[in-house]
């Protein structure tokens, strides 16, 4: 594929995303707290991740190793710090969820495959294929403000993550009010720190695959943080007032 129609195709995908940021705001993906079998058979969540989110990470290894001569070493911190969230998020978060196993509607999942197939494709036939960094770039504008901002998102989503964790234990099944932290601003800092760190990752890498990575994150995320925001407040009569859904201050 050339690099024309790669960006033409890549273009595509990120107006996609801006539809799918609208249909995300009126339906909400059935799984989590909001859970229905209404997108079909429901299988074990833990599993599910794993099916999910495992070709994103094939995809993008296998584009550069296979290219191994093309990538040098702004190709391969790019690729690490992308595998590292992805290994992360298949083989290690899903099996740190305590209290019961929630269950995924099949649906969810074969639409997850279907957006990891694509994200990985583009962001790891770039790297492997038509990216073009010299050695010079670690110390570019771009590479370290995005690699602050990568920073700063990974580590409030990791943070955030651990908070949740620590509520739901193995003998309470139940939901409580998450306190401290950017949980005191937003109800959904975990959420929030995911867009920082993509948006951080097409910073630094500086490119429309890596955008649009970023885009779609931000479309299926926010409208999920608006649906857990209004969730929070029905479910709880106490809930702080003051809290806003994603963005501190603003959404």
């Amino acid at each position: 594929m050339t690099a024309e129609l790669f960006d033409q195709v890549v273009l595509s995908w990120i107006a996609l995303a801006v539809i799918v940021f609208i249909i995300n705001i009126k339906i909400i993906a059935p799984y989590g707290r909001h859970a229905s079998r209404s997108w079909g058979y429901l299988v074990n969540s833990k599993l599910a991740w794993v099916v999910m989110e495992s070709p994103v990470l094939i995809l993008v290894l296998y584009f550069v190793i296979t290219n191994f001569d093309h990538a040098n070493a702004v190709v391969w911190m790019l690729v690490f710090l992308f595998t590292a969230h992805y290994f992360h998020r298949t083989f290690i978060f899903p099996f740190r969820i305590k209290g019961s196993v929630k269950k995924m509607p099949i649906g969810v999942v074969l639409l997850a495959v279907v957006f990891n197939l694509f994200n990985g494709y583009f962001i790891g036939y770039y790297l492997g294929h038509l990216s073009n960094y010299s050695i010079d770039w670690f110390y570019s504008l771009p590479f370290i403000s995005g690699f602050i901002l990568f920073s700063l998102g990974a580590y409030i989503n990791w943070r955030s993550d651990n908070m949740l964790f620590r509520l739901r234990t193995t003998d309470f099944q139940g939901y409580k009010i998450p306190k401290g932290f950017l949980f005191d601003k937003i109800s959904c800092p975990n959420h929030f720190g995911e867009i920082l760190e993509w948006s951080g990752y097409a910073l630094m890498s500086f490119n429309l695959a890596a955008l649009a990575f970023a885009v779609w994150t931000a479309a299926n995320l926010i409208p999920r943080s608006l649906a857990h925001h209004k969730w929070y407040k029905n479910y709880f009569p106490d809930y702080p007032t003051n809290r806003k859904a994603v963005i501190p201050g603003v959404l």
